[in-house]
Order: structure tokens, then sequence, then C-alpha cells
């Protein structure tokens, strides 16, 4: 069943027009259990979709990604049905993750997370290390082929704690993964920045169907196994336009702490045309995961720190740019910690793969191989 706002996004009309079908006769609306909401079957709004699309040439939809994992709401993703940002002050990520993955993984488990025995990884670059251990972690599962959900999330434990050990630095090969993952990114981590850690892969868990995700869903369909479908998740963050994004903001700040907030907000806008860290299409009056990741950065940061992201976002709001997102939280974090520039980068893919785990046990539900898009033929001109 979908909500109102749901069901009115899948038909491309406004709210007004959407209970206008009901009072027609076009569409049957039922109530919410518990509240005052009215509710829409999906097959019925699917149904008058197809009909309003009924002149079209060329099909625009093969497709339809229906999901239980995350909604994405004016207060940020809600995974099945409590928002992130409340989680981020409450569960540890472990606990997080076994909630996305369902009824399918074991909610409230407590699994081991212990990582496969591999060697040291032959690289220097974090991102590397990370899809190294994405690759050794599926040549060293005697089973990989094994796509019964306790296998599926028994294996997203393993990997999880796999490409954080492969992470360089030294750290506890045991115990919670956030403390494991900020004794790799800084050495004799703080309780503050453990805390930090926390917040930051709970809130990056997992985004509905971002472009990484649908990359993952793409290779479950074809019934790839896991570690694969998380390789192709790892393609697609490697774009600096995904999973690269704190990185850009890393540089913003790194500038504004030399150059002086205008000069660096100035110069970015001259060559790249956008503020990094800035603005966010899906929450248009602000990513509410910014405020609770920046709680983290205030904790530890200097008092001239806070000062200068503090100059920086109100300096953006004067001149009518978009509230900053989570990454400039990100990268705030790192910057401030002095941290590797891609620190951002390596918390969102740590994170991600308890979401791309929890989309593909959804989508092993799904029939195979229906991702089939159809091209548009056009000659080249003579």
């Amino acid at each position: 069943m979908l909500e109102s706002d749901e069901a009115a996004r899948r038909l491309g009309v406004k709210l007004g027009t959407l209970y206008s079908y009901v009072s027609r006769g076009l569409l049957r609306s039922y109530p919410s259990p518990g509240s005052r909401r009215r509710l829409f079957d999906l097959d019925d709004i699917e149904r008058l979709a197809r009909r309003e699309r009924a002149g079209d040439r060329v099909p625009t939809r093969l497709a339809t990604v229906t999901t239980s994992v995350t909604q994405l709401r004016p207060d940020g993703p809600a995974y099945r049905g409590t928002p992130a940002t409340q989680l981020a002050g409450t569960s540890s990520f472990e606990e997080v993750a076994e909630r996305l993955w369902g009824p399918d993984g074991r909610p409230g488990s407590t699994a081991s997370w212990e990582a496969f025995d591999l060697p040291t990884p032959p690289l220097p670059g974090s991102f590397d290390r990370l899809r190294w251990s994405a690759v050794m972690a599926g040549a060293s599962s005697p089973l990989r082929a094994d796509l019964r959900p306790e296998s599926v999330t028994r294996t997203a434990r393993q990997l999880v704690a796999t490409m954080v050990g492969s992470l360089p630095g030294d750290g506890p090969a045991t115990g919670p993964i956030a403390e494991r993952l900020a004794a790799r990114l800084m050495g004799g981590a703080t309780p503050p920045f453990v805390e930090t850690v926390e917040r930051a892969l709970i809130l990056m868990a997992d985004h509905e169907l971002a472009t990484s995700t649908m990359a993952v869903r793409v290779a479950a369909s074809t019934r790839a196994d896991l570690c694969d479908a998380v390789l192709a998740g790892l393609g697609t963050i490697a774009g600096p336009l995904h999973g690269g994004a704190s990185q850009l903001a890393y540089g913003l700040l790194v500038d504004a702490e030399r150059d002086g907030p205008q000069r660096a907000l100035d110069d970015t806008l001259r060559w790249q045309g956008v503020l990094p860290g800035f603005g966010h299409t899906v929450y248009l009056d602000g990513d509410p995961r910014f405020e609770v990741l920046l709680r983290g950065f205030e904790s530890m940061a200097t008092e001239p720190q806070r000062r200068l992201v503090a100059d920086m976002v109100a300096l953006a709001a004067d001149h009518g740019i978009p509230a900053p997102n989570v990454d400039l939280a990100l990268a705030a974090v790192a910057w401030s910690a002095g941290l590797a520039p891609d620190t951002g980068r390596t918390l969102f893919t740590v994170a991600r793969v308890a979401g791309w785990t929890a989309h593909y046990l959804e989508e092993l539900r799904e029939p195979p191989l229906r991702f089939r898009a159809r091209a548009v033929y056009a000659a080249e001109s003579p």
C-alpha cells in the first residue's frame, strides 16, 4: 500500500488531482490503521498510470521498484518506518543494519561480525582496498552462490568487517564496527570521534534508490552473488558525483581556512559553478542528516573551526544558495580531525553496504532480469 504523497508521485500529479481521482471513482483509497491517513493499492496506481501513458509510442518505464527498505521524507530517510536521524542517537550500526535487512535479516541478531581471513592488501589507497576486499571476500567464500537470506546476511557481516580491517592503520579485529573503523581512521580514536563515526555510518546506511543502489539491484536481478553485486555498487561510488562528493567539500573547507570563506566560496563558484556540500535534489529545505552529523563535528572541533563552518553556511544562506547537505558534514568531520580528504567516501562506502544488502535481498524476491531498458534508435546525421 502507498501513502498519498507516494501515490501522487507515481502518477506525476498533485495531491488534489489524486483525491479527485478518488471522487470520480478512478481510484479507491483505504484507511490507514491507527491514523487518519489514506492508503492506495499499488496495483490500482500502476493500472491508472498505464492508462495515462496509453498514448506513448515508447514505454517509459519497464520495471517498477517497490521497496519497503527506506522512504525519503522531509525529516530524512526512514529505515523501515523509523527516521535515520532518530536511530543515529539511539542505535548501533549493527542494529540498524539488521533493521534494514528486515525479516530476512534476523532483526536484533547478535551474530558476530568477523572478517574473512585475508592477507594485507597490496594497495595504498583506502578505496582501492575496499574494492580489493570485495573481490577477495567473494573469492574466499566457499558457497558464494548460496542466496538464502541467512547466508546473504552472514556474508554481509563478514564483508563489512573485512572492508574495515583492510584499511590502512591499526585497529581491533573485534568489537563494534564503529570502534574498529574509528581506530583505522584515527590512531587513538577518542570517544567523541567513535560516536561521530557511529552516527555517520547510520545516517549513510541507505538512501532509497540512489545510483549505486540501483547498480546493486540490477546485479541482484541477474542473481549475481552479494560480493559481485557490491562490486557493482562500488564501481558507481567511484564516480566523483556520488560517493566522492564529500571530498570536494573537504577541498572547499581547506580553501576557506587558507583564504577565508568569502574568497573560497567565490572561487569555487567561479570554477565549478556550484558549491560542493550544498543543496540536495530531495531535501529542498535542507538535509536533516546534516544537523545530526554536524553535532559530532562540533563536539570535536576547535572554536575557530566551528566558527569557519558557521560563517560558510551563513554566507551561502545570505546569497540564496541551497542549504548544506550531509556531504559537508562528512567533510567537516574529516577536516577538523586532520584526516585524509577521502575519509567521507570511506565512511559512506562502508555504511552503504548495509543498505545495498537490504536492497539485494529485496530484489531476490522479484522476477529475475527485469531491468531491460529499450533504446530509441536515432541514426546519425549524414
